[in-house]
């Protein structure tokens, strides 16, 4: 069996977790991080446009991209540490949806956590990258409350019915 957990910065424990309970001892589990592309180029944009014609050395995209990486080792490190068995931790960089996606085309089991409005029962639990990845797994989805999960209390009323026209 062929697990990847999906660690997101703040829900990424309750992903291991259900790792640790869901997947068999001999599974093959790869911890995913996923830093977006666009993240050194925003910054490098921002720079040129507004501070640094003419200095280069002082462009902080390439600082952004260090730092990326060295977050994205050390949350990799901290779920390995807490996943406590073999596994595969991989760092991917670009559109961070379409990247889950893809790391998880031979997976027997994709988990990842809600990310969205997580106050309340309901499809707002889930943000945009979350959907698309929900959306379009070419596998099974373990989806992860990553605190305990509001009251059914929760769910949002029904929509209002139209008035039926005759």
């Amino acid at each position: 069996m062929a697990v990847v957990v999906w660690v997101v910065e703040g829900t990424w424990p309750a992903c291991v977790d259900a790792a640790r309970r869901q997947a068999a001892a001999d599974a093959d589990v790869v911890l995913l991080h996923v830093t977006p592309s666009d993240l050194p180029e925003v910054a490098h944009g921002a720079f040129a446009g507004l501070l640094g014609r003419g200095h280069r050395e002082r462009d902080p995209g390439t600082r952004v991209e260090h730092l990326a990486a060295a977050s994205a080792e050390e949350l990799l490190r901290a779920a390995a540490e807490r996943l406590d068995r073999p596994c595969t931790p991989t760092e991917r960089t670009g559109r961070v949806e379409r990247e889950v996606v893809a790391a998880a085309e031979d997976a027997d089991l994709l988990i990842l956590a809600r990310d969205g409005d997580r106050s309340h029962l309901g499809p707002h639990s889930l943000g945009p990258a979350s959907r698309f990845v929900v959306d379009h797994a070419p596998c099974p989805v373990l989806l992860v409350w990553p605190e305990p999960a509001p009251g059914l209390a929760t769910i949002p009323p029904p929509p209002p019915h139209p008035p039926h026209h005759r």
